[in-house]
């Protein structure tokens, strides 16, 4: 039997090939026992139809869209990306799709990102919250409307929800360690913008210098936000001190790049002159001019989980209890480091 694309139903795939229409439905979204003989047979079959599901049919029976809404704070960051194309892999082959906003830190902007995504149906969000402890009616939201959510990389006080993250403490005392191991006495911190993780970060980092007898000095904690751009102009923040740090944890690989192009252009080098630590092993960092240590912190898993736990809600008859996951990071030593 031949069909154009247009009157291809899943019906007609099931008399094609003498299956149920259950047994299509279900080898088209990689559900259910199927063998892959018969997976395999009813997705050529599709694809020589040029089969299209019927979305909107779909959703009148089952009551879901198949989409899932991801606010992220940036688009460009590359842990967000990272994350981002977990998510998507995670929840592809279930039938799901991502739609993806972004709303520059700014939290009334994220407000108004969650009520468009909310607006289009999605099943569930996925957030990295900008939101504070104070103002958490965008959470109440959700929960009015029965819409599953899960928060990564930025848990929020007063939120019950399922949490995916890395312990953000840690990864600022195994950073700091790991300058001191190297030699490294007069140590400073390019702390991140004002949030909880970067906090958590920077009290990781004092904790280190403390239990290594070494005195934190105010001067050497400078703001440098998030970006490259942010991360230069702190780096030559700290160069006018004296005597300048010989050691730099950054709060993330890209103000740690930032701070590297500082010190270059001001004569140093990098490591014999300062050592410099990031923290995200974003997927270029070893292909910098000096290769840049940094601390894993395991952005697919972070992703996978989130999802993982997403779709355990939406499709859960009962909904689970909120779950707490945290990744230990992993220190990635390179040449920025190599004294």
């Amino acid at each position: 039997m031949v069909f154009s694309a247009e009157m291809t139903t899943l019906s007609d795939i099931a008399k094609d090939l003498n299956v149920s229409v259950v047994t299509v439905s279900k080898a088209l979204r990689n559900q259910g026992r199927i063998s892959l003989r018969t997976r395999a047979r009813v997705q050529k079959r599709a694809k020589e139809l040029d089969y299209r599901p019927n979305l909107v049919a779909r959703s009148l029976v089952t009551r879901r869209t198949f989409t899932i809404g991801l606010l992220l704070p940036d688009f460009t960051h590359p842990f967000f990306a990272e994350v981002a194309k977990a998510i998507a892999e995670t929840v592809r082959p279930r039938g799901y799709h991502v739609i993806i906003s972004y709303f520059e830190e700014d939290p009334e902007l994220e407000r108004v990102e969650a009520d468009s995504l909310l607006s289009r149906r999605v099943d569930g969000m996925i957030l990295a919250s900008s939101q504070s402890p104070e103002r958490l009616d965008l959470f109440e939201q959700l929960r009015i409307r029965k819409v599953p959510f899960v928060l990564i990389d930025r848990p929020i006080d007063g939120v019950r929800a399922s949490f995916v993250g890395v312990d953000n403490d840690a990864i600022g005392k195994l950073a700091t360690a790991h300058l001191i191991e190297r030699g490294c006495r007069r140590i400073a911190h390019l702390r991140g913008p004002d949030i909880g993780l970067a906090t958590k970060r920077l009290n990781g980092y004092l904790a280190s210098l403390r239990k290594h007898k070494l005195k934190p000095n105010a001067a050497y904690i400078v703001d440098a936000g998030f970006q490259d751009h942010s991360g230069y102009q702190a780096m030559k923040t700290l160069l006018k001190l004296s005597p300048a740090p010989d050691g730099v944890f950054c709060y993330n690989d890209p103000v740690a790049i930032g701070a590297m192009r500082a010190l270059c252009e001001a004569g140093l080098n990098v490591p014999v002159d300062v050592a410099v630590v990031g923290a995200g092993n974003v997927h270029y960092s070893d292909a910098l001019a000096v290769p840049l240590t940094t601390i894993d912190q395991k952005t697919s898993q972070v992703g996978a989980k989130a999802a993982e736990l997403l779709l355990e809600q939406i499709e859960s008859k009962r909904p689970p209890r909120a779950e707490k996951t945290l990744f230990v990071p992993e220190l990635v030593p390179r040449k920025s480091t190599q004294r």
